[in-house]
């Protein structure tokens, strides 16, 4: 495959063969070396030929393999000619992040940390098939999956204000459950408020560093030492299984094979069943919004109960990774809305969009780029670059450079949270394999991450917090 070098973090695969239009990487030397361990430059030039993208296929700098699309993948296809692909939105649908500000330092929890952790994971379960705390009935479960985090402020978990500092505020308003199958219905009614498995955590951090102090004050980040909570969770069960059902059901009635991989399976977006998955990936999307807000209020209780107090708990924002949104985007010169999929991406928009939240306008939407357990995670601010070089899109995390079977082959989870407890990170976890699988070292350096996302203008560095505590499914 040919790979052309444009800098020393942006690469091209030029258009050729069944590609409409080339794919661009962007990349260090170092994480292009992880990037090629694998199949995500494969996956980025067949997404280049799906009919109607736009401009490029693009590959974003914590890529890794994933189904059909990579993982840190964006595409963007026209509405009338283009096509929408479960394989680039993913599996869990609206795994976001969602990040706390506060107004204690770490002094102030010095000597509650473990005790905070341990009444969190009371209060959300976290683990593969765990339940939550709540018992939905059918009907309001689709009111969830209709309102989002719409639903769970109107119950009383938050406030007004974490919609506003929400990603769509909470709800995508294409949501329909009609075509959720009772299999995803039933995977969906015990899970709301869990964290789940895998690479999601909840984590107790402090502010390590603050790279553009003005941005950093209008997102409620004022000092280092300041305490934050960050959340990583998505729509469990039910997202999974929206993905599973329509990836069957485009099998069937749109076929693969015009493909160069069935996982690339697609339907048109104007078409019935584009349509239908559309609806059904919106309530997905919905459901976990509204998973989120829930862990959140509960964790603002915790903070409340054990510190006496949870004003100044404020929501800096919540961020969606997996997802496919209509947006008006500029191509060659003409605004035009398109179907973005953003695959293991964060949104990255500059000052001035509507979409940025009023409080964020002059500076950008915040973006959150959590590292791997017991690393630094970012908080970057979204770029006009970003508009024009990605479709408002950078990275969303780490990304993987190990097999999680690998990674339990050569790590053990008793001895990671002991390294943890010798850097003063507090530890909780339903399952030592699970952390085994999160180690650090199976992901790439989140610092080279962070730093080709700043360079390429598609992010802009504002602070770096540091955990003091983790909890994994």
């Amino acid at each position: 495959m040919e790979l052309r070098k444009v800098s020393e973090i942006l690469w091209e695969i030029p258009k050729q063969g069944e590609m409409r239009v080339p794919a661009l990487i962007y990349a260090s030397e170092r994480l292009l070396r992880d990037i090629r361990r694998d199949l995500t430059l494969t996956q980025a030039r067949n997404v280049a030929g799906l009919p109607g993208i736009q401009l490029n296929s693009y590959v974003m700098p914590d890529a890794h393999q994933g189904y059909g699309f990579p993982i840190g993948g964006v595409a963007a296809f026209d509405l009338e000619t283009g096509v929408i692909s479960p394989g680039g939105v993913g599996y869990d649908i609206n795994c976001g992040v969602r990040l706390l500000r506060t107004d204690f330092r770490a002094e102030d929890i010095a000597t509650k940390r473990r005790e905070l952790l341990a009444e969190i994971s009371n209060e959300v379960p976290a683990g593969v098939g765990k339940g939550g705390v709540t018992k939905l009935s059918r009907g309001v479960l689709r009111e969830i999956l209709v309102e989002g985090a719409e639903w769970a402020v109107r119950n009383g978990y938050g406030t007004a204000e974490d919609l506003e500092r929400t990603e769509e505020r909470g709800r995508m308003r294409e949501a329909a459950w009609d075509d959720l199958s009772e299999r995803a219905m039933e995977r969906g009614i015990p899970q709301l408020g869990t964290l789940g498995s895998g690479n999601h955590f909840l984590e107790i951090q402090k502010v390590d560093r603050i790279f553009d102090p003005a941005v950093a004050r209008a997102f409620g980040i004022e000092d280092e030492g300041q305490i934050t909570v960050m959340i990583h969770c998505g729509s469990r069960g039910l997202g999974h299984q929206v993905a599973t059902d329509f990836i069957a059901i485009m099998e069937n009635e749109v076929g693969t094979s015009s493909l160069p991989d069935r996982e690339l399976v697609y339907a048109p977006f104007r078409s019935e069943v584009g349509r239908r998955y559309y609806a059904s990936m919106c309530a997905a999307v919905n459901y976990a919004f509204a998973n989120r807000q829930m862990i959140a209020h509960w964790v603002r209780d915790v903070f409340r109960r054990l510190l006496g107090r949870s004003e100044g708990m404020r929501q800096v924002y919540d961020v969606c990774h997996n997802v496919a949104k209509v947006e008006r985007h500029r191509v060659g010169g003409v605004e035009k809305s398109l179907c973005v999929h953003r695959k293991g991406a964060t949104r990255s928009f500059g000052p001035g969009r509507p979409e940025v939240p009023a409080p964020y306008r002059a500076v950008g939407q915040p973006v959150i780029i959590p590292g791997s357990m017991g690393t630094a995670s970012y908080i970057l601010a979204g770029t006009a670059e970003a508009e024009d070089r990605s479709f408002g899109s950078t990275a969303h995390g780490a990304g993987r450079v190990m097999s999680r079977h690998e990674a339990v082959r050569r790590f053990r989870g008793e001895q990671i949270r002991d390294e943890l407890a010798r850097r003063g990170i507090e530890l909780k976890s339903t399952s030592w394999k699970g952390v085994a699988e999160e180690a650090a070292a199976a992901y790439k350096d989140v610092e080279e991450v962070v730093r080709v996302s700043h360079e390429a203008g598609i992010g802009r560095l504002v602070a770096r917090v540091v955990p003091l505590g983790v909890m994994k499914g």
